[in-house]
């Protein structure tokens, strides 16, 4: 299939059918970015349970003739301070994605937004100096707002550097790119070269 070029008259790009013409798979989509983002959670909740907490060795009190509930320590779960009865403890909630399905989310998120209008493919990016006003400039002549994804073979420093303080817009390159990105990005802007990587990756 072919691709128009953003800011090019005339001009298009030639891409791979069997990996920019997919077809939509949502429960598959869904599947990688819940475990993209699974993936990303710490874990690192933890609490203690009776045994794990500092005291409580001694009983309180004699088992009868108080008047009291009995109790054999102050660090049961019904006291205050005491422990947690299904205590927390650190765990990872990665979930285990293989590589097909991984490749084969991206194609099919790709593919859609080709069709929906929501990937711009040009010639070349590049930010002449650091200035976050240059980036907006560039994105704007480009009609791209400030929700957007920026793709290319190699992040520069001025790239970098001028699109750091805006927070609905990121800069990546063809391998670091994930599904949730592309997902939650209004527009997505890629060049031709790392578009050509990109398809080199999904072969």
């Amino acid at each position: 299939m072919e691709l128009n070029l953003i800011g090019s008259k005339n001009k298009k790009v030639e891409v791979a059918d069997n990996i920019f013409a997919c077809e939509f798979n949502e429960p598959l989509i869904h599947q990688v970015v819940t475990a993209f983002l699974a993936g990303g959670r710490a874990g690192t909740q933890a609490q203690k349970t009776r045994s794990e907490v500092r005291g409580g060795g001694i009983k309180p009190w004699r088992q009868k003739g108080t008047g009291r509930a009995r109790a054999g320590t102050i660090r049961s779960p019904i006291w205050r301070k005491g422990g947690v009865v299904f205590a927390a403890k650190p765990r990872s909630y990665a979930q285990k994605v293989n590589k097909k399905m991984f490749r084969a989310a991206l194609r099919s998120i790709m593919s859609e937004l080709i069709r929906v209008e929501r990937l711009c493919v040009v010639d070349t990016f590049k930010v002449d100096s650091h200035k976050t006003s240059n980036l907006l400039n560039m994105l704007s002549k480009l009609n791209i707002n400030d929700n957007a994804l920026i793709i290319t073979e190699s992040v520069d420093e001025n790239l970098y550097l001028s699109s750091r303080n805006l927070n609905k817009v990121s800069v990546c390159d063809v391998m670091s790119i994930d599904p949730v990105s592309l997902v939650k990005a209004d527009n997505v802007l890629i060049t031709i070269d790392a578009m050509k990587q990109f398809e080199e990756f999904l072969k």
